[in-house]
């Protein structure tokens, strides 16, 4: 092998190792956005049992693994889902393609279909990061069905009225 021969493999080793470094760095960056969306555009308020109760004292390490307290309202008896089960189950072009589909309620799926696909990308690869835990969350019941669980009913008779100004 001559000189240049090896001077133009090593260049190529650099150069795949500042490629790979850099992927992991835009990884990182990646699920560090994730982070932030599901922080702050309120997954946890539904996909983290008790959150909303501790006022978002609640470890990370708990996040995103499902409720069994489900919301009931004219469309039935919805649970949110264990997100973490769900991303494990899921490629990323799975995942984007679920995120755009229409859901019951309370779930807000016209805020999660007007996020960019980087955004979703970046929930999937950050709830991805995190181990796998948890139990599914119960199965939807329809509307008059037998629910074995705590509720929240926002049918609207149940729903206290609401100041307007």
């Amino acid at each position: 092998m001559t000189h240049a021969t090896i001077r133009s493999i090593g260049a190529l080793i650099a150069l795949l190792a500042a490629a790979q470094a850099w992927a992991g760095a835009k990884g990182d960056a990646d699920i560090r956005h994730g982070r932030y969306l599901v922080a702050t555009s309120g997954c946890n308020d539904c996909h983290t049992p008790g959150f909303m109760m501790k006022d978002g004292k609640v470890p990370e390490s708990e996040w995103l693994t499902g409720d069994a307290m489900g919301w009931q309202g004219p469309w039935g008896t919805t649970y949110a889902t264990n997100l973490r089960l769900l991303v494990d189950a899921l490629s990323e072009a799975q995942w984007l393609a679920r995120a755009r589909q229409p859901m019951r309620p309370p779930m807000p799926s016209p805020s999660l279909r007007a996020m960019r696909d980087a955004d979703l990308r970046a929930i999937y690869r950050y709830v991805k990061s995190l181990p796998v835990k948890g139990d599914p969350a119960p199965a939807y019941v329809p509307p008059g069905g037998a629910v074995a669980t705590p509720y929240l009913d926002l049918t609207p008779k149940n729903l206290p009225p609401m100041a307007v100004k």
